[in-house]
Formats: C-alpha cells, sequence, structure tokens
C-alpha cells in the first residue's frame, strides 16, 4: 500500500512562507504545519524566482524553464520536418 502525496494550496504555501518571513523560525512553522523544512525552503525559492507564476496548477509550475522545454522541443521536431521535406525535394528533383 503506497502513501498519498499531500497537496497544497497556493494560499496554504503563502500563509507558511509569510509566517517564516515574518521571523518564525523555519522548524517551528515546519512543525507545526507538519510539512517538512526542506520543503518550505523549496517553496520560498521557487517564490522569489516565479514571483506571480509560482504554485499555479497542480504541482506543475508554469514555470520559464517549462516553456522554454516545450519550445526547443517544438524546434527539434520542425527542424526534423524541414529536413525531411528538403530530401524529399532534392529526390523529386525540384
Amino acid at each position: 500500500m503506497g502513501l498519498k502525496r499531500r497537496k497544497f494550496t497556493k494560499e496554504f504555501k503563502l500563509q507558511v512562507i509569510a509566517e517564516v518571513e515574518a521571523g518564525k523560525p523555519m522548524s517551528q512553522v515546519a512543525r507545526e504545519h507538519q510539512v517538512n523544512a526542506t520543503t518550505i525552503a523549496k517553496w520560498r525559492k521557487q517564490l522569489r524566482q516565479y514571483k506571480d507564476k509560482a504554485f499555479v496548477g497542480n504541482g506543475h509550475a508554469d514555470t520559464d524553464e517549462a516553456r522554454t522545454a516545450e519550445l526547443e522541443r517544438l524546434l527539434g521536431r520542425l527542424t526534423m520536418e524541414n529536413d525531411l521535406l528538403k530530401k524529399a525535394l532534392h529526390k523529386l528533383g525540384a
């Protein structure tokens, strides 16, 4: 029987971060909310890095890196299709 992952809302994460940034010790906040201190540190980093875009969706943040990776995959696929079409045109003598 596997463990079920806990899901935290954006509001919860922001509340926890606010408590830490108000000066409360991270270990105390972690105990009170039953969240690992490393997780809180990760949330703080995400908030600093992505600001308003942090914590959107169901655990899949809409980050610049994700968008860049998606566009790079698309670029690679289109480049391969373009090369294939060039070869086909060359064989047809056009």
